[in-house]
């Protein structure tokens, strides 16, 4: 019955759309996860020695229970395409006519059926333990020993066998990836990009990501259709993670690199921090390097090539130490420069980029000549000054989209802009988070496994179903499968920023003018078009 239970609600809506598939798998596990704890239970009881006739019950009193849970779990099969509607409505996505509940079904019978395997090996090994221990120790006291022993011996294999046989393979894949070099993939010719004859960082070393933010659109004559005549081409700095050993060498290249070229003559200079595998969005950055008429340099760091969530889990401070690196290196190179002369700084970050990018900075060093400011977008939710604002936001703000003191140094936006009630004028240093309320990145929660979500509360965000409801257990296992997923909806929703919000950020952050509405549409159809 509690199996059921779980199966019929991890049904219900969460965050992220899912496939058949992908919910095949989620229902499987939340069915073995309740089924376990009603295992582990009847286990304790018999340990305990309370298993006794009070808790028998007939053969009858089982198949009702037997085919209550079946018709439990068919309802909920039965509800599972409109639940997902749900989700995709709220996201603007067509529906889907079915969500195939024999595939579900199936998927989650065969993913049962896995754990179940499992969970019988791991309870005989508790009992041939057992039986070994009671040979010295009272009966329950070697269930117990057994219990421990048998838990140590699976930890032991699942964490120092499989997963890391499962990070090495991975690993080895991405390496691959990243310093594969197509062959048509050719250096470019002009001078003052990274890669080029003419630089210090060859173009096999910049990884996969490196040598797609060097060749990434807009061009200068995209940028001429666009701002009109006297635009310039952006300069964009990259360093991959074979270029130099060290982050402080990589640091240290990217600032020569910089001053080759004439970085820090333009009027905006922007420390790009990649994600995970190196990535620079280019829905973020084409927007601010249109909007300033191609008058900018920005550079990026390469410090993993492994994917966001699998970097954060076996290299968490590597990230840091790389950011950290590159600010120092370039913030004290502008800091020396005469006030009149030098660009305005300005620092981005995208997911994990967000994360080290915030990481990077240390306030105090920067009480005299803070930079101008910053634009992190889909903070994860364990970012440091992300936690700290959020908590002290207005109280009658949403912690999707709040308010925190007057707005003059930082604000909110989503998919609508600011909220409303934000501060008119901007302090010294703008910094501006963009979040959507879809984000599990951002709103991952791991309290929920027993406390609803603070951004369940109402009123919710523009992009969440309404008919998402807090499940204890359940909405914590839906939301670990929305940080896997969360890069699979539409832009505009999920982790999957558009260009169109990334435009309107950095207005606000670099106050970008000279913009009209006309131009601003123009700007959202090449977006389009280009598929940003």
């Amino acid at each position: 019955m509690l199996g059921a239970l779980a199966f019929a609600a991890s049904l219900t809506p969460s965050l992220i759309p899912r496939t058949a598939l992908v919910q095949g798998v989620v229902a499987g596990l939340a069915f073995t996860l309740a089924y376990g704890a009603g295992a582990a239970v009847s286990g304790a009881l018999e340990w305990l020695g309370l298993r006794g006739r009070p808790f028998r019950y007939s053969r009858l009193a089982g198949n009702v229970v037997l085919l209550a849970a079946v018709l439990i779990a068919s309802a909920g099969l039965a509800s599972a395409t409109h639940w997902q509607n749900s989700i995709r409505l709220a996201m603007n996505m067509p529906p889907v006519e079915t969500m195939r509940p024999f595939l579900i079904a199936g998927v989650a019978v065969v993913v049962t059926l896995v754990f179940l395997a499992l969970g019988h090996l791991f309870r005989g090994a508790i009992r041939l333990a057992s039986r070994q221990i009671s040979r010295v120790l009272p009966p329950r006291a070697a269930a117990l020993s057994g219990l421990i022993l048998s838990a140590v011996l699976f930890w032991g294999v699942g964490d120092g066998v499989l997963l890391r046989g499962f990070i090495y393979v991975i690993d080895n894949s991405y390496k691959k990836v990243d310093r594969y070099l197509p062959p048509e993939s050719a250096a470019p010719a002009e001078a003052w990009k990274s890669g080029s004859s003419a630089s210090a960082i060859a173009w096999d070393t910049l990884g996969a990501e490196g040598r797609n933010r060097v060749l990434s659109p807009p061009s200068q004559q995209d940028i001429a259709e666009l701002a009109g005549t006297g635009s310039m081409a952006p300069l964009r700095v990259y360093v991959g993670l074979n270029s130099a050993e060290t982050p402080d060498e990589r640091a240290a290249l990217a600032l020569a690199e910089l001053l080759r070229i004439g970085g820090f003559d333009r009027k905006v200079l922007v420390i790009a921090t990649p994600t995970g595998t190196g990535w620079v969005d280019p829905a973020a950055m084409a927007p601010v390097e249109i909007l300033t008429h191609g008058d900018i340099a920005s550079v990026s760091v390469q410090y993993s090539y492994l994917p966001s969530w699998l970097s954060l889990l076996t290299e968490p401070d590597y990230g840091k130490e790389a950011a950290r690196a590159v600010f120092q290196a370039i913030y004290g190179h502008w800091r020396d420069l005469p006030k009149a002369k030098r660009p305005k700084l300005y620092l981005f970050g995208l997911s994990l980029g967000a994360l080290n990018s915030d990481l990077s900075v240390d306030a105090f060093d920067m009480l005299g000549d803070p930079i101008d400011g910053a634009l992190w977008v889909g903070p994860p939710y364990e970012s440091r000054t992300w936690n700290q604002i959020t908590a002290k936001r207005a109280k009658d703000s949403a912690v999707w989209l709040p308010i925190y003191g007057d707005g003059s140094l930082f604000r909110f936006q989503n998919q609508t802009g600011e909220p409303p009630g934000t501060g008119a004028t901007w302090g010294r240093t703008r910094i501006v988070y963009l979040q959507y309320a879809s984000d599990p990145i951002v709103f991952f929660d791991a309290k929920s496994l027993w406390r609803p979500p603070a951004w369940l509360a109402s009123p919710r965000g523009p992009d969440v179903s309404k008919e998402l409801r807090w499940i204890p257990l359940v909405t914590f296992l839906q939301q670990v499968c929305d940080v896997v997923t969360a890069t699979l909806p539409p832009h505009g929703s999920g982790h999957v920023y558009a260009a169109n919000d990334y435009m309107r950020a950095w207005i606000s952050v670099t106050q970008a003018t000279g913009w009209s509405d006309t131009s601003l549409a123009q700007l959202k159809r090449w977006f389009a078009a280009s598929n940003l």
